[in-house]
């Protein structure tokens, strides 16, 4: 008798988990007619509100794109601004469907948080800023230093395990907000503000006098940065992580916003099959999309290379160079599965 309860609370169990991960985060963002993206409240370049509530960035991209693969509307997103402490709250309770919010790719993060990571839509690593007047040329020089460090992110250990491993003393300066870590040190009361080097980028223009300050050359960390969804339903975190590999793979091809209609004439199949016109695909309807999904997503933000030079890149007023974010085949590590 106890055995045959045990295996029946067993079996309850497994079905207990089959319809939490059968519970489809696509019908919900159908039924409501938009998708909820979980985004930084203001990092120029990744996520960041204009003065009429416009938003634009890379991750604002990948969420419209997202948007387009599910509606073929880039346009029916909504964007919830969250702050390090509270972006994971807000994926755990449903309150946002994907986290588009630069947020590392950790062990923890991936498993005990209950989330799910694939694409990383940029490959960062952390760094450090210091005012010039300082005449500090490496980290190694920070011995004793303030540090402005915003609490609830990977950036606080990554800080205490590199002024350790090197024997360096440092005063932590913490903040909950990434707004407060700003007005902390653009008001002098650190010496160092740490956080993802494309961060650093993107902060040294709100700050007073932006040309006063440099950015290091060390990188102390690994920060893959790129969505997170909630673990148990597959079917969406394939679209959400199909939607970067369709900006990169577009790249690859050499499909642009420009020429993407021009391109649906390309006599090469592996093109015909990505844009959906190759007459037995089925790469829309295996994801539960259509089969231009990948044109959709193409029309309304370009492709990967675009997307980078217009919102962090060369086009932008950040100039990040590509780095380990340009193509696989042109020195970078950007790389999409077949889609095929």
């Amino acid at each position: 008798m106890a055995k045959r309860i045990l295996t029946a609370l067993i079996g309850a169990a497994v079905m207990g988990i089959g319809s939490q991960a059968s519970a489809g985060t696509l019908d919900d963002v159908k039924a409501k007619g938009f998708v909820q993206c979980g985004v930084n409240s203001g990092l120029a370049g990744f996520s960041a509100p204009d003065a009429s509530g416009n938003w634009s960035g890379l991750d604002v991209d990948y969420c419209k794109a997202i948007a387009a693969a599910v509606f073929g509307d880039a346009t029916k997103v909504k964007f919830t601004p969250t702050s390090a402490k509270d972006r994971f709250p807000a994926l755990q309770s449903g309150e946002v469907d994907v986290l588009t919010r630069n947020t590392t790719w950790t062990l923890n993060r991936d498993t005990a948080l209950g989330f799910n990571f694939r694409a990383i839509n940029y490959y960062d690593g952390q760094g450090f800023m210091v005012r010039k007047a300082l005449n500090v040329k490496s980290a190694l020089e920070l011995s004793g230093a303030a540090v402005c460090v915003q609490s609830g992110t990977t950036t606080e250990l990554n800080l205490a395990d590199y002024f350790k491993a090197n024997n360096l003393q440092y005063n932590p300066v913490v903040f909950e907000k990434l707004e407060e870590v700003n007005a902390a040190y653009d008001a002098g009361r650190c010496d160092v503000y740490t956080t993802d080097q494309s961060g650093l980028y993107s902060l040294r223009l709100t700050l007073a006098a932006p040309d006063d300050h440099i950015i290091l050359p060390e990188i102390i960390s690994k920060e893959p940065l790129g969505p997170a969804v909630r673990q148990g339903d597959d079917q969406w975190f394939d679209i959400v992580s199909w939607a970067h590999y369709a900006m990169v793979n577009a790249e690859d091809f050499g499909i642009t916003q420009a020429n993407v209609e021009e391109m649906k004439k390309s006599t090469n199949p592996d093109i015909q099959r990505f844009l959906g016109v190759e007459a037995d695909t089925k790469i829309g309807t295996d994801l539960g999309l259509t089969n231009d999904w990948a044109v959709n997503i193409i029309k309304a933000v370009g492709n990967y290379g675009e997307s980078f030079d217009r919102n962090v890149g060369p086009s932008s007023p950040l100039k990040i160079e590509r780095g380990l974010n340009a193509l696989w085949n042109k020195g970078g590590i950007q790389y999409s599965p077949p889609i095929r």
